[in-house]
């Protein structure tokens, strides 16, 4: 088992605003980043995101503004940045591929992989879709309207001399690798569709450059002043650029890419083969050693109907407006109880006014209201001892000191988040219906007072154990159970999650503070 922890998420394109796919991400990796410091201490975990601001687009997107390229990237990667603090990520890093630090790592890569021969000069003659960035070949072509196999949208036919990186000299090395290292790509069925493709198919090399003449926004090659560098060679480089760096004789040196530390990758599917793929590539052909826990996790898309959710279909939903109207943490838990991480979810906010009034107000606000108030009246604000625990309330006790356990290994192991947060609900579960079967105001009236406090002091077990777990996926709601069960004595607050009333104005603003 590896001691230290490193995790990242895409580099987003600053070609426009964030959106609800961007924050899905970008809360996942979060939720894993703050669990893996609560077992490994926060000096062995770290947690890097970053924006992508080289490339075609940007220069269109930037020409379209009137700004120049660096002053277009410089003003929407606040936006990512604002948004990251305002969901209450805890990255500590954030790269942009604009960095001098950057830079410096990709010019040197370019310059390891050319001297080995694994870069060459070629003509190139084929379609080129700017949207994707993607060159693609006459059998990927939809040929009758000349449109993207990936976006449908219109290509254009180009003739130029580029330079091409040798993807097809390491294909059997990574089939080799990728059966040898089960759970390096994952869900399962992203795995099968990996080797799927590379048994299938021939690799063909890959195109690393762009002419000056046709694009001038990027990095330039140190062979080759013409031309600039890829955005996806570029890009990927990202993942040790935050990191390390090379030494004079060309070797990576880094404290977070060892054969101690877990690297985690966390995309969407759409970008999978190049993580997959050319990533593992690049790195074995830099002399870049994979670690051995290293794993690209490949989750699935939001959907808006039948729709994915994207810039280019105009359907995105902006997640500062989810967070304002249902709160921060609501909103962090609808993404990940929703859906099972790695499969497709269809968003609405019907969805996220269920679970609100679900899980969050019945259940566990419910329930720490409900405690706060009986030892308010029963106890004058005194947190009650355990003095003994009938049958069930001792199986509550053994529910909730497994909890850590069960529900942090389908974390950390599975990145199972939704059936983690459903461990931890089984027991608020647990915990409300002993209140109904319980019924502890029978208790005080019959004056059974060593009854009454080991009930109630389950409870408050129970909620603090809830709490804990609740912390990397719901961080603002841990801190206020926290503080309204003190040690000793409460501090009663106002209900967590008050219900939301469907039938008056179901879309209406919500109180803030959540």
């Amino acid at each position: 088992m590896a001691n230290k922890f490193y995790i990242t998420t895409p580099i987003y394109y600053v070609n426009a605003s964030p959106h609800i796919g961007h924050s899905y991400t970008n809360i996942a990796a979060d939720t894993l980043a703050r669990h893996m410091r609560k077992s490994l201490g926060k000096d062995n975990v770290w947690f890097l995101t970053g924006t992508d601001e080289h490339g075609q687009k940007i220069q269109k997107a930037a020409d379209e503004s009137g700004l120049s390229p660096q002053q277009f990237v410089d003003k929407v990667v606040t936006q990512f940045k604002d948004l990251w603090q305002k969901l209450n990520i805890s990255n500590d890093d954030f790269i942009r591929t604009t960095e001098k630090r950057h830079i410096q790592t990709v010019t040197r890569a370019l310059e390891i992989a050319y001297a080995k021969g694994d870069i060459y000069q070629a003509q190139y003659e084929g379609w080129y879709c700017v949207p994707c960035e993607n060159f693609c070949t006459e059998t990927q072509v939809q040929v009758e309207d000349k449109t993207c196999p990936d976006c449908n949208r219109p290509i254009d036919k180009i003739s130029e001399t580029n330079y091409f990186f040798k993807l097809s000299n390491y294909q059997d090395w990574l089939i080799k690798h990728i059966e040898s290292n089960p759970g390096f790509i994952r869900p399962q069925i992203r795995e099968n569709e990996v080797l799927s493709f590379l048994k299938l198919n021939k690799l063909t090399d890959l195109c690393i450059s762009r002419p000056k003449e046709r694009l001038n926004w990027g990095i330039p090659l140190p062979f080759s002043p013409e031309h600039v560098t890829y955005v996806w060679f570029d890009a990927l480089i990202n993942y040790i650029s935050a990191v390390g760096s090379f030494d004079n004789s060309g070797r990576y040196v880094s404290k977070w890419w060892d054969k101690d530390t877990q690297v985690v990758h966390l995309i969407g599917k759409d970008i999978l083969r190049h993580h997959a793929v050319y990533w593992p590539i690049m790195l074995h052909a830099l002399g870049i050693e994979l670690p051995k826990e290293m794993v690209v996790f490949a989750h699935g898309w939001w959907m808006m109907g039948q729709d994915k959710m994207s810039k280019s279909r105009g359907n995105v939903v902006a997640p500062l407006d989810m967070a304002d109207k249902y709160g921060i943490d609501t909103y962090r838990y609808f993404l990940l109880r929703d859906v099972p991480f790695g499969l497709d979810g269809n968003f609405s906010e019907e969805s996220i006014i269920k679970r609100f009034n679900s899980d969050l107000a019945n259940d566990l606000g419910n329930l720490v209201y409900r405690t706060l108030t009986m030892i308010e009246k029963y106890f004058q604000g005194q947190i009650p001892g355990l003095v003994a625990l009938d049958e069930q309330g001792k199986n509550i006790l053994a529910s909730i000191k497994a909890l850590p356990k069960e529900s942090g290994d389908l974390l950390s192991l599975n990145f199972s988040f939704s059936l983690s947060l459903e461990r931890i609900w089984n027991s608020i579960a647990m915990a409300n219906k002993y209140v109904e079967e319980t019924k502890p105001w029978n208790l005080a009236k019959e004056n059974k007072i060593d009854e009454l406090k080991s009930f109630i002091r389950l409870l408050v077990e129970v909620i603090r154990a809830s709490g804990d777990e609740i912390d990397p996926f719901m961080p603002q709601t841990a801190v206020s159970i926290k503080e309204q069960f003190g040690k000793k004595e409460i501090k009663k607050g106002n209900p967590l999650f008050p219900r939301i009333d469907t039938k008056s104005k179901p879309n209406s603003r919500l109180p803030a503070g959540r």
